[in-house]
């Protein structure tokens, strides 16, 4: 949880990428491995600490960020569409850190929970990584290897824009937040 603002999409394409031209000697199917099992290994662990410590926070008395009306919300929410939000929150930043956390505390059955885990894991894994293996494998000869950061930066740049994308769309979607958004910079400004 502490690295939310982690960047998974562009630290998966890179490795895959250097993967791919040859900066790295791994095999590809090792190293899709390697981070399927991370990647599974984590959400699990965020579910197991939503399961026995995250239903606590909603105990107490009303906060802020803790209502019994949110974990309801919160509850119903999964027992509908929680295959698809376990496996569409792997691509989706922030959201794929604090989604297994919010599964558990919802009491999603492990089982279901682990059989998307393990769908959405393997998806963003192997397509990820795939993606920068094949690219820079494909046109790697066409690189410089001492200018490769002149490449492989702006692409993960355009995939951090793209991961975080979905957020700014609902956001800006939004007339009161755009509102509240127009709000806040008009201060800024004066």
């Amino acid at each position: 949880m502490v690295g939310f603002f982690l960047p998974g999409d562009s630290l998966l394409f890179t490795a895959g990428a250097l993967a791919g031209l040859g900066v790295i000697d791994v095999n590809l199917f090792l190293l899709i491995a390697l981070l399927l099992v991370a990647a599974v290994a984590g959400n699990s662990t965020g579910y197991l600490i939503g399961k026995h410590a995250g239903r606590r926070l909603f105990l107490k008395k009303d906060s802020r960020l803790f209502k019994k009306e949110y974990l309801q919300t919160a509850e119903d929410f999964y027992e509908k569409h929680g295959g698809k939000a376990v496996i569409l929150a792997q691509f989706m930043p922030i959201i794929r850190t604090f989604n297994p956390i919010v599964t558990g505390i919802s009491k999603m059955h492990y089982l279901r929970f682990i059989t998307f885990n393990v769908i959405g894991a393997a998806l963003w894994t192997i397509g990820v990584t795939s993606l920068g293996f094949f690219s820079f494998k494909a046109f790697g000869q066409l690189i410089d290897p001492e200018k490769i950061d002149m490449y492989l930066l702006p692409i993960v740049f355009l995939i951090i824009l793209i991961s975080i994308s979905p957020a700014i769309i609902h956001v800006l979607r939004d007339p009161k937040k755009r509102a509240a958004i127009k709000q806040k910079l008009s201060r800024k400004n004066s």
